[in-house]
């Protein structure tokens, strides 16, 4: 019989035997018994590794376990990233930022998992259940520090202190981050206190410690007062900002412009680049000058000592001029007037301002060069003199004693 022929009865008599309602009650019984035998397998894995100790077998369950849950997260990582890639790049930086907490949670459901399979005694399977609750308070915590501080990063997409006009910019990130370095505290002694209540021995310890309210609690609300005092006082300055990021103050005597605000201290960046680094309640308890307090820009300042022949209106025209001549953004002149004579010269201060507090400082120093210059070239009778008077004979005594001080 040729090979097709004899392929086609053969296919004709097994599509009859498959149609015939023995053939598939064999199947599903056949089915049904892999299956429960799967399921066998799985309810009690230490029956496949029956010839190994237990500890071999909870130990690769548990290996097996970790590995499966490190696999699946990669792969649910990778493909997030090829659906959203550049189209959402905030989207795709919030993933990335909470990649480590999901493998971990991933990782601690594995375990757990596996946990409950693991033919293990009861005193190591209450370690590890124990191991596993502190994992997960700590992987809460976590969670609840990222997803702080995105949605702090969400809030403050919008406001950039690159900006020449920064007011509402700088009030906005420095609410925020005050803000947020303070509940990062108290994330974090929760956190803390949760995972330390988790024991006997300290849940008894703190009921009695809180229970006592002797001079244990004193001794500890004196020694946490510097420390509560300032998150307090952190908390108050994020509400009422009397000081802001990049706000130019003089503190101390010293001016600089607020570089950062953290939970207990504030760092000030000087003029010549050092770091003057304060207490948080010390603006709460200390009067101090805020220049951009309401503006980002302020009034600069130029004094000049000049003899009483200098020409003033000239001078105005001069600074006039300067001013327009200038490539600070926002240079603008408000004023120029004598504000005192003495009995050697007069003080004449010129009024400035630019559109910003750094750019006020640069067109003060700017002008100030220059009507030196203008008044060394054209107007030398302006500068300052002392006129000395005296004869020949004082002249010549003077000259003397110079000559020999001790009189020899």
């Amino acid at each position: 019989m040729p090979l097709a022929l004899r392929t086609v009865q053969c296919g004709a008599q097994y599509e009859t035997a498959r149609s015939s309602p023995r053939f598939r009650l064999y199947l599903r019984i056949m089915w049904k018994d892999i299956f429960q035998d799967v399921q066998s397998k799985l309810d009690d894995p230490s029956a496949v590794f029956s010839f190994a100790p237990s500890w071999i077998v909870s130990g690769l369950l548990l290996i097996v376990a970790l590995a499966v849950a490190w696999i699946v997260h990669a792969i649910v990582l990778a493909s997030l990233r090829r659906i959203f890639g550049d189209r959402r790049p905030y989207l795709s930086r919030g993933i990335a930022a909470t990649k480590n907490p999901t493998r971990l949670a991933l990782l601690l459901a594995a375990l757990a998992i596996a946990l409950s399979a693991a033919p293990l005694g009861s005193d190591t399977r209450l370690v590890l259940v124990r191991c596993l609750m502190l994992a997960t308070i700590c992987l809460i915590g976590w969670i609840a520090l990222i997803v702080l501080h995105i949605a702090a990063d969400f809030y403050l997409r919008n406001f950039s202190i690159e900006a020449e006009d920064n007011l509402l910019a700088r009030k906005h990130v420095t609410q925020v981050r005050v803000m947020v370095r303070a509940l990062d505290t108290i994330i974090i002694i929760l956190t803390l206190g949760f995972a330390l209540m988790t024991f006997d021995e300290v849940r008894q310890y703190g009921v009695s410690l809180f229970a006592s309210a002797g001079v244990a609690g004193v001794i500890f609300g004196l020694a946490a007062q510097p420390v509560l005092s300032n998150l307090i006082a952190g908390i108050q300055l994020a509400i009422t900002q009397p000081i802001r990021i990049e706000d130019a103050v003089t503190v101390q005597n010293e001016y600089g412009w607020i570089e950062e605000i953290n939970a207990t201290y504030v760092v000030i960046r000087l003029w010549d680049l050092r770091r003057l680094v304060v207490p948080l309640n010390y603006f709460m308890q200390q009067p101090f000058y805020n220049w951009t307090r309401s503006a980002t820009a302020n009034i600069g300042n130029v004094v000049l000592y000049l003899d009483y022949t200098a020409p003033i209106e000239r001078i105005r025209n001069k600074a006039v001029e300067l001013v327009g001549q200038s490539t600070q953004p926002g240079a603008k002149l408000v004023n120029v007037q004598v504000i005192n004579a003495t009995a050697t010269a007069i003080e004449l201060r010129i009024l400035l301002t630019a559109a910003s507090t750094a750019g006020t400082t640069d067109l003060c120093a700017e002008i100030r060069e220059k009507l030196i210059g203008f008044l060394q070239r054209e107007c030398p009778q302006a500068l300052p003199r002392q006129r000395h008077e005296m004869t020949d004979g004082a002249a010549n005594k003077d000259r003397k004693r110079f000559d020999d001080p001790h009189g020899a």
